[in-house]
């Protein structure tokens, strides 16, 4: 069971994401990201990216990516909120940015 899922749902939310990402590394606290909405447009910053490489999985909401990246190759699995649910039942805290 992973400890954290941080759930971004607004490009806005990334830079805090972004930094309980860096803080769950520190900690050792396993964590995984779930992005939606234009959250998604975090993951077109290469710095972002680099930090999401220490979640243990992170999905980007495919009807999400295709509205707000405009064809873009998406640097994370593509996947739907029946993945956001499945991750959400596999942490013991929801951090929802």
């Amino acid at each position: 069971m992973t400890g954290m899922l941080l759930h971004i749902s607004t490009h806005e939310g990334a830079r805090v994401g972004a930094a309980l990402a860096r803080a769950c590394a520190r900690a050792g606290v396993a964590w995984s990201c779930f992005l939606t909405n234009d959250g998604v447009r975090a993951l077109a910053d290469p710095a972002f990216v680099s930090v999401m490489k220490s979640a243990s999985r992170v999905t980007a909401c495919e009807l999400s990516w295709h509205r707000h990246m405009n064809g873009a190759p998406c640097p994370a699995e593509l996947g739907s909120q029946t993945d956001n649910s499945a991750l959400m039942a596999e942490v013991h805290h929801v951090i929802s940015l």
